[in-house]
């Protein structure tokens, strides 16, 4: 089988940071990288984005908290996470002892709680960037989501890149009227990248029990049900920021990810493709090497943005 390093240049740079290769995990399938070691070479990977982290250890939803849906899944995990303290004493030392590239995805409830995350991670080795989850709600707002209201967005990502050096990534949601305005709004704000989309809002009912399958009502979307929907948002973006866009979104195989840079992204993530093949990543990342060598591209900045309209 070829490799992603036979012949081609996969290398991304995104914030001052060049990455092996465009393939990362998405934050939330992918647990803290462990729970994949048996399947995936992590050192392979163009980074590890682990699960959520935020200041204090959280619980997360009662269950059922997933549920398959046709060509996708619907999942209320809540964000559950160790928390900060315990993610640097147990959870990075291990990635690092891996040689995992690693991103780390913050969130909060508040503009303060990004800040301090960002200030507590950002002297810590091993830490390639963060990605700032705003699809948090804002408390002090009335729960109106930070990823739903433009200079919210722009609040955050201006607080985290005064609290850090680190490179920023700003995940943006697509539960929006204009995908375009948000990411204008966190790339003037001081992000280096924005990576697209987070899950859509979705639900399921039991006609039996005439009750919701999640035990939340609603839930995040996410598989290839959602694909179309977020290489349009991926396209959109892309025409109008100057900074990298990673895209996610439905990505199982190297030809969707593929697709992905043609409109327009640096980077990719894969997510649900891990629950159904647990050695999703890795094989894309040989797919990608592959179709580069195939069609005598020597590397992803001349397939990227290409696409004829």
């Amino acid at each position: 089988m070829m490799t992603a390093d036979a012949g081609v240049d996969l290398k991304v740079k995104i914030g001052g940071c060049t990455f092996r290769n465009p393939v990362f995990t998405a934050s939330g399938t992918f647990g803290y990288g462990s729970e994949f070691a048996d399947f995936v070479n992590l050192s392979r990977l163009g980074a590890v984005v682990v699960k959520g982290i935020s200041l204090h250890p959280r619980a997360g939803n009662p269950p059922p908290r997933v549920v398959e849906t046709p060509c996708g899944m619907l999942n209320a995990i809540g964000l559950e996470n160790v928390g900060v303290e315990r993610f640097l004493r147990e959870k990075l030392p291990w990635l690092r002892g891996q040689g995992a590239t690693v991103v780390v995805n913050i969130l909060g409830n508040t503009v303060e709680e990004y800040a301090a995350l960002a200030e507590r991670l950002n002297d810590h080795e091993g830490i390639a960037a963060l990605e700032v989850n705003i699809s948090c709600p804002n408390v002090k707002e009335g729960g109106v989501a930070f990823g739903t209201d433009s200079q919210m967005a722009a609040a955050v990502t201006r607080a985290v890149r005064r609290a850090t050096g680190l490179p920023l990534i700003i995940k943006l949601s697509p539960n929006v009227t204009d995908i375009q305005l948000m990411a204008r709004s966190v790339a003037e704000a001081g992000a280096d990248a924005v990576s697209l989309i987070n899950t859509l809002l979705g639900m399921a009912i039991d006609l039996n029990s005439r009750r919701p399958k999640l035990a939340n009502v609603v839930g995040g979307l996410s598989g290839p049900a959602i694909k179309p929907v977020a290489l349009r948002m991926v396209w959109q973006v892309a025409q109008v920021v100057k900074i990298p866009v990673i895209g996610i979104g439905g990505i199982m195989t190297a030809q969707d990810a593929l697709e992905f840079m043609v409109a327009g992204a640096h980077a990719v993530q894969v997510g649900t493709a891990n629950f159904v093949n647990p050695r999703a990543t890795e094989e894309i990342v040989n797919g990608i090497g592959s179709y580069l060598e195939q069609h005598g591209l020597a590397s992803l900045a001349e397939l990227r943005n290409t696409l004829i309209t």
